[in-house]
C-alpha cells in the first residue's frame, strides 16, 4: 500500500475511533459500574482474563446489589469477549468498554465495545471502573500528529496558542499599555521616549512570560515555533532573547501578519506554508487549493452528496474530500411500487423522516428504510474504485467552507464527467 493509501487509511480508523468515543462520553452509569480496560500488544491476554477473574470476584463485595450485579455484567461480558484472542492482543494494543448504561425511563441496557489497534500504541494496562467510560487516554491518542507553538504580537496585543496536527488551537492572550507615538503635554520628549520604551519591554517580558509559561513544559515535543507580527515588533520580539532560551532556538521562522488576535494565528500558519510544508494543515489547505481552482476554472470538481456518491460509483474520483467535523447519516428509501431509491443526507440525532418517492409520490414506511452512517457509505464506495479519501479540517477558510457551503462532500475527479 502506498503511504498515502495508508494515510487515507489511518483517517478512517481515527473517525471509527472517534465516532464511537462520541458515544462512549453520551453513556452513563447509575454508580461506579461502567468498566475500562486499556491493554498493551505486550499483555498476554490470559494475564488479562486472570485480572478480570479477580476483579469479578472483589466485586462481591460491593454493598448495593445493583452495582455489584452490573460490575460484574460487564466483567463476564470482557471475559466473553476475550475468548475471541489468541495469546496477545493485536498491534497497537486493545481498549475494552463494558456496563449498564442508562436507557432512559430508570431502565439500562448493557454496552460492550472492543476498539483494537488504535493509532498510537496503549503504553500500560490500567483497568478503571466508573460511572462514566474512561476515555481520555484513548482521545490523546488521536490528537493529530505535529506539535507547533505559535506568537502573534504587535505593541497593542498578542496572542499564543498551538498548532496541532490541523487544529489551531488560541490558548493566551495579552494587551499592551504602551502610550501612542504622540507624548502628553508636559512631558519632555526625551522622558516620553523612556517611557514608552519600558512599557515596550514589559510587555515583551508579558508575552515571553505566557509563551514560556505555554511551550516550555512541551519543549521536547514541540516540532518548531512560529512568530508573526509587523515589523519591527518581531525582529525586536526575538532579537531581545525575551524567549526561554531553549524556545529561542527551536523558532523555524518570523511572518508578517495583518492581525494580531486569534484570526492572526491563522493568519501566521498560512503565512508559513513554506516551513510547515509536511504538516497536516498544509496538506488539507493544498488538497482544497486544488478542488476550487478545478470548481472555478475547470471542470475536474464535484459536490454534495448525491453528486460526489454519483461520481464515485463511476470511478470517476480521484480524490474524496470529506470534512472531518460532518456527522451525518444517508437513508436510502427504496420505493414498493416502482423500485425507485432515493436517498436523504441527515443528521445523526435525528429520527429517520418520512418519505415519498420522487419518481411515483408513494409513500415509502421509514421501517422499510436503510439507514447508515454517511461517511462510511462513501469510503466503501471508494475504497472499492481505488479513490484516495481525506478528511480536512475546519481550521482554515476553505476547509470551513467544505462543511458551510458544500455540506461536508466533495471530490477531485480524474476526467469530465458533467455531473
Amino acid at each position: 500500500m502506498s503511504s498515502e493509501g495508508a494515510e487515507g487509511q489511518t483517517d478512517r480508523k481515527k473517525y471509527e475511533f472517534r465516532k464511537v468515543i462520541e458515544d462512549l462520553k453520551n453513556f452513563e452509569g447509575s454508580g461506579t459500574q461502567l468498566v475500562t480496560i486499556y491493554v498493551p500488544d505486550d499483555r498476554q491476554i490470559s494475564d488479562v482474563v486472570a485480572h478480570v477473574t479477580q476483579e469479578h470476584s472483589e466485586a462481591s463485595n460491593i454493598k448495593s446489589k445493583q452495582t455489584r450485579t452490573n460490575v460484574q455484567d460487564a466483567l463476564t461480558s470482557i471475559k466473553d469477549r476475550l475468548k475471541y484472542y489468541d495469546t496477545y492482543p493485536p498491534d497497537n494494543g486493545m481498549v475494552l468498554f463494558s456496563g449498564a448504561v442508562d436507557s432512559g425511563g430508570g431502565q439500562t441496557e448493557m454496552v460492550t465495545q472492543v476498539l483494537e489497534g488504535p493509532p498510537q500504541p496503549v503504553e500500560s494496562f490500567r483497568y478503571h471502573c466508573d460511572s462514566d467510560f474512561l476515555t481520555e487516554p484513548l482521545e490523546e491518542m488521536l490528537t493529530d500528529q505535529g506539535l507547533y507553538g505559535l506568537v502573534v504580537l504587535d505593541r497593542r496585543e498578542a496572542n499564543v496558542g498551538w498548532l496541532k496536527g490541523k487544529r489551531i488551537e488560541p490558548v493566551k492572550s495579552a494587551s499592551s499599555l504602551v502610550p501612542g507615538k504622540q507624548r502628553k503635554g508636559g512631558q519632555s520628549a526625551q522622558r516620553f521616549a523612556r517611557l514608552r520604551l519600558e512599557a515596550i519591554d514589559n510587555f515583551y517580558q508579558e508575552v515571553a512570560g505566557m509563551a514560556n509559561d505555554l511551550f516550555v513544559p512541551k519543549r521536547h515535543d514541540i516540532e518548531g515555533i512560529l512568530v508573526g507580527g509587523p515589523s519591527p515588533t518581531k525582529e525586536e520580539f526575538l532579537d531581545g532573547d525575551y524567549l526561554h532560551h531553549e524556545l529561542q532556538d527551536s523558532v523555524i521562522g518570523k511572518f508578517d501578519v495583518s492581525y494580531t488576535d486569534e484570526s492572526g494565528l491563522r493568519e501566521l500558519v498560512d503565512n508559513a506554508e513554506d516551513a510547515l510544508a509536511d504538516a497536516e494543515v498544509m496538506k488539507d489547505k493544498r488538497e482544497m487549493e486544488t478542488f476550487f481552482e478545478e470548481l472555478n476554472a475547470g471542470d475536474l470538481a464535484t459536490y454534495g452528496f448525491e453528486e460526489t456518491r454519483r461520481n464515485l460509483v463511476m470511478g470517476s474520483v480521484e480524490t474524496l474530500l470529506i470534512s472531518e467535523d460532518l456527522r451525518k447519516d444517508v437513508v436510502s428509501y427504496e420505493c414498493p411500487e416502482c423500485d425507485t431509491t432515493d436517498r436523504d443526507v441527515i443528521d445523526r440525532r435525528t429520527s429517520t423522516p418520512e418519505h415519498t418517492c420522487s419518481e411515483c409520490g408513494s409513500e415509502v414506511p421509514t421501517d422499510e428504510a436503510e439507514r447508515e452512517d454517511a461517511i462510511e457509505h462513501l469510503i466503501e464506495i471508494a475504497e472499492q474504485r481505488g479513490t484516495e479519501t481525506k478528511f480536512i479540517s475546519t481550521d482554515f477558510e476553505k476547509g470551513e467552507q467544505l462543511y458551510d457551503a458544500f455540506g461536508g462532500f466533495a471530490g477531485i475527479l480524474r476526467y469530465s464527467t458533467g455531473v
